[in-house]
């Protein structure tokens, strides 16, 4: 039994090593030894930038354009690009399609890339302060793709081309700043007839907000009646956005939030395989919305329901391109008869994922938000903590104010957690002596420690479970702090500015470090020699992560630590076991 005991904490201690190696290259730049490397993402536009794919609809429209096929010949020739700016976005968009192809984020600033040597630089003097830059959400350069756009397609029955995200349109004179005391900034495209039909698109700037009104107004030139379907897509490449490497993993990549299903996220490997095998992944509801999420940051387009008609809407995922995906969908319009304007309202939201705001935007869109698979208790946890925050004003208290009522509503359940490793430690001694009397009697070994454990009255297992129980809790609140945006640039006190990136001076992991190898010398020590280096050298390895964690999950972390020894303490003090 202890041959084995030790092969597992041997097996655990290497799968330790590798994963904080396997995280250590990942910081620094390096491709990961779990995943394959990202293919690079070309500079030029995806071949196919949108493939909307109806289901069930018997006047469905096919593919826009298949991999590789060559672009409508309204795609001939470039747009021009024009750039607005409002008090918290500057955002490009390019008259080829009305497309959003550029959003830089003025609120939200980058992290400073900081090597792990830079604060002895600092106290040197040596270390150059870097610029802080604003977020990039979207983007269409040689580095990264990730754009937005909408268009026309034609239902089975009606005219061949209509505008779409390819078409040259034209720019409507208007200002391009918002000017102080005005509230909105518009912008508005418009498209040559096409089929008949005209699209005009008008995108609304709102001061104070990232939900940025598209309002599609559709123009039925022709003699007949038109049944047009609408199509809302995000196109990006599949690597990760600056900035989101470290010894952690948020997702990355498309969800889309259905009536019928309700939330679902769909890795890029996942339509990589289905790619690969030929399959196109389309479902229909009644309504929903359509995002693409990364850490702290979504993008989503959310239509007005009663603008549309009344009639199934159609959602798709795909590969549009080498390394390049998209999510979208395609909402049916409704019959405009001739010499008739159509309008649809939709929103597109795109910023940071500020739980609070977003909920009210459309059902279920707080859910981009990733907490993991304790969602349920990392709702109330984040309510709690935001709680505090008005409270307390200031995110690194309210961190340390939840831990202390985590701690005080789990007391007694400590307590008798505590107790129990109390008797282990103060009967330690005597199974010791008894392991050395007996070492080459195994089984007499085992039935001599069941009787010690019998006639102490103490549970092996006792200072386990109630521990155990309540690590959803503390797991649920590290998805809190590692998901939430509203860490982001949060100072605490002193040295630390921002709660949502390493600690520069690694004071906080070292403490952190000093208090679990305190922890490890108030248990008791297990009566295997083995197992006893191990309570010693686990503490070690695993808090070599915390120095590449953010500054707020070590200081929750850090927070819990100090209180649980203080509670250990007077228990051991109380039994008189803390020199034994």
């Amino acid at each position: 039994m202890t041959d084995i005991r030790r092969t597992v904490l041997w097996v655990v201690f290497s799968a330790s090593l590798f994963l904080i190696w396997n995280a250590w290259n990942v910081h620094n730049g390096q491709p990961s030894f779990l995943s394959p490397r990202p293919v690079a993402t070309t500079a030029a536009a995806p071949k196919s930038a949108t493939q909307p794919v109806a289901a069930g609809n018997t006047a469905a429209p096919t593919p826009l354009a298949e991999a590789g096929a060559a672009p409508p010949a309204s795609a001939q020739g470039a747009g021009e690009k024009v750039t607005i700016s409002t008090d918290v976005v500057k955002a490009t968009l390019d008259t080829k399609g009305g497309d959003l192809v550029r959003l830089e984020l003025l609120r939200e600033h980058e992290h400073e890339q900081r090597p792990w040597y830079a604060p002895f630089l600092d106290f040197f003097g040596h270390l150059k302060p870097v610029p802080a830059s604003d977020v990039v959400l979207f983007d269409h350069s040689a580095e990264r793709y990730y754009v937005a756009q909408t268009g026309l397609w034609p239902s089975s029955s009606g005219p061949g081309a209509l505008p779409e995200h390819h078409t040259l349109m034209t720019l409507v004179p208007g200002p391009r700043v918002l000017q102080d005391g005005a509230n909105e900034l518009q912008l508005k495209f418009e498209s040559p007839e096409s089929g008949g039909v005209k699209l005009i698109k008008t995108y609304t700037f709102h001061r104070g907000d990232y939900a940025i009104g598209v309002k599609h107004e559709i123009v039925n030139s022709s003699a007949a009646a038109v049944h047009p379907f609408l199509y809302f897509q995000l196109v990006r490449d599949g690597n990760d956005a600056p900035g989101t490497s470290g010894p952690y993993s948020t997702f990355t990549g498309p969800a889309i939030y259905t009536d019928t299903t309700h939330f679902q996220k769909i890795a890029f490997k996942t339509i990589e395989k289905r790619d690969d095998a030929g399959k196109i992944a389309r479902e229909t509801a009644a309504s929903g919305w359509v995002a693409m999420v990364q850490h702290y940051f979504a993008s989503a387009w959310l239509v007005d329901k009663s603008s549309v008609a009344s009639a199934p809407w159609d959602f798709f995922t795909g590969k549009v391109d080498n390394n390049t995906y998209s999510v979208g969908m395609l909402v049916p319009v409704g019959e405009i008869a001739p010499g008739a304007t159509k309008t649809v309202d939709a929103k597109l939201f795109a910023g940071p994922q500020e739980e609070n705001k977003i909920s009210s935007l459309a059902p279920g869109l707080e859910l981009v938000k990733d907490y993991g698979v304790f969602k349920i208790l990392a709702e109330p946890l984040f309510w709690l903590l935001t709680q505090l925050h008005k409270v307390l004003g200031n995110w690194g208290w309210s961190i340390v104010g939840l831990v202390v009522l985590l701690k005080i509503a789990f007391y007694w359940l400590n307590a008798k957690a505590y107790g129990s490793m109390a008797k282990m430690k103060a009967i330690n001694p005597k199974i010791m002596e008894m392991r050395e009397r007996l070492k080459d009697k195994p089984q007499q070994m085992q039935q001599e420690m069941m009787r010690i454990y019998r006639e102490e009255k103490v549970n092996p297992l006792g200072g386990c479970l109630p521990i155990v129980a309540q690590m959803p809790f503390f797991i649920s609140l590290y998805w809190v702090l590692l998901s939430s945006v509203e860490m982001r640039g949060a100072p605490w006190i002193g040295w630390i500015h921002d709660l949502s990136v390493p600690d520069p001076y690694f004071i906080l992991p070292l403490l952190m470090t000093a208090t679990s190898l305190l922890q490890t010398w108030l248990n008791p020590t297990p009566p295997d020699p083995v197992q006893a280096k191990m309570m010693w050298i686990m503490p070690l390895v695993f808090s070599v992560m915390f120095f590449f964690f953010p500054a707020g999950l070590v200081l929750y972390w850090l927070t819990n630590n100090i209180l649980s020894i203080a509670q250990q303490y007077l228990i051991n003090k109380r039994l008189g076991v803390l020199n034994k």
